[in-house]
């Protein structure tokens, strides 16, 4: 019968959240179609390479997002309604300060980013134009992932559901303004990502106060030492693994341009398409995240043990049913994405990857949302970390110098193979000691 409550408790946070996630690969799959339809691939390709530099800028401070759901979850889960309403404040105060510094130094950033990365001179300044208008929207960015994992954190993900919407439809009108009647090419789709990011901030404020606890503001305590000492610990290790991951995606971007346009071009397609599966299991995986905080706070290590099996076997189903419509439904919508046919053929050779590494990343995405949850960030560092040296990059510089795609694609997939051996491998550990029992 428990099993029954947890399901439904589970379900519950995960369906707003895979909704809220599915919009997001969707507004890119729209990004990338309505570049895609433009005379030259240019502008496609040179937002997928700038778009490098956005994951470095602003997954680096993912922690605001990650760290908040956990400590918010965890203060519940105490009760302790001070800290809940501490959490918050705390981190819209690194959010803005963040936001505004990285505004000032956009130029440094500019310059210095696409000095490392490697384009045709056409297409970086294409990528130019784009960074050029996304980075203005950098406050409210950071300032949405802190709202984000605080609705989270109190398992309102259906404000989540409609920040998330209000956001994604915004985007894509404002993208299909900017590119067809104004004609801005990369510059335009940069305008309506920051435009709809400081819109959808101006709700999440609206949210926030309407359901924030209602107690007095000790503004000492929200901002002692210990407890700024404790927060900045923890969002360290979440900025060492976000790095890290976003340095996978960073070579493998920036080696499919060493390999030509076409293939930057269709690689970027096909991480759109994984994407959309990733966020779709996402949903899952902040479900567990909420809930294992919670259930960490109470001391509850049944309940503990009982969410993970329910969110690994749910994310494994999920993987495999988008597998199963990948296979068995014609790839119709290529022609959706790109109108260039050599890009279409290209994708026909090289999207069975998708397959393999959806298996692999459910679980290690799942995995992840756990450690979250009851803020064992250390793990999830140290494991990304080693899988990133040891299975990660040797495929990747041999797939440079063999000059071949399949290679760099199998760099992807070790990548996921070895996050979900060594975090399943710290899982069933962890499980173990707090249950006594057997996993």
């Amino acid at each position: 019968m428990q099993t029954v409550a947890l399901n439904k408790r589970f379900f519950r946070l995960a369906i707003p959240n895979i909704l809220a996630n599915i919009s997001v690969p969707l507004v890119g799959l729209v990004d990338t179609a309505m570049l895609g339809h433009l005379p030259e691939i240019r502008f496609l390709a040179g937002v997928a390479l700038a778009s490098v530099l956005f994951d470095y800028i602003f997954w680096t401070f993912g922690f605001l997002r990650m760290g908040t759901t956990g400590l918010t979850a965890q203060a519940i889960g105490r009760q302790e309604q001070n800290e809940v309403l501490a959490i918050a404040y705390r981190g819209l105060a690194i959010a803005v300060g963040t936001g505004m510094f990285l505004i000032i130094i956009k130029e440094f950033i500019a310059s210095a980013g696409f000095a490392l990365l490697t384009a045709e001179p056409a297409v970086e300044l294409a990528g130019k134009d784009y960074f050029d208008a996304r980075i203005l929207g950098a406050p409210a960015v950071l300032c949405n992932y802190v709202f984000t994992g605080w609705f989270l954190g109190r398992e309102r993900s259906d404000l989540v559901l409609y920040l998330t919407l209000f956001t994604n439809i915004l985007n894509v009108i404002f993208n299909y303004y900017f590119l067809f009647v104004l004609h801005m090419a990369a510059a335009g789709i940069g305008w309506a990502t920051a435009i709809s990011n400081y819109l959808a901030l101006f709700l999440a404020i609206v949210f926030f106060f309407r359901t924030k606890v209602r107690i007095h503001t000790n503004w000492a305590h929200m901002f002692g030492k210990e407890k700024l000492l404790a927060l900045f610990r923890l969002n360290v290790d979440i900025l060492i693994r976000t790095l890290f991951l976003i340095s996978a995606f960073a070579v493998f971007i920036n080696f499919s341009a060493v390999l030509g346009v076409a293939l930057l071009a269709v690689n970027s397609i096909i991480l759109r398409i994984l994407s959309f599966a990733a966020y779709l299991i996402d949903g899952l995986a902040f479900a567990i995240e909420s809930l294992a905080g919670n259930f960490i706070g109470k001391k509850d290590y049944k309940s503990l043990r009982q969410v993970l099996k329910i969110s690994l076997v749910w994310g494994e189903l999920f993987a495999f049913l988008f597998i199963a419509i990948m296979f068995f439904v014609p790839d119709v919508f290529y022609p959706l994405l790109t109108s260039h046919g050599e890009i279409i053929e290209l994708l026909k050779i090289y999207d069975f990857w998708v397959y393999i590494a959806l298996i692999f990343s459910a679980m290690a995405y799942i995995f992840d949302g756990f450690f979250l949850g009851i803020t064992q960030v250390k793990i999830l560092r140290n494991a990304m970390v080693w899988c990133f040296i040891l299975f990660f990059l040797p495929w990747a510089f041999l797939a440079v110098e063999m000059r071949n795609n399949d290679l760099l694609w199998l760099a992807m997939v070790a990548f996921m193979v070895g996050r979900a051996g060594t975090l399943g491998w710290a899982a069933l550990k962890m499980v173990k000691l707090k249950t006594g029992t057997v996993a």
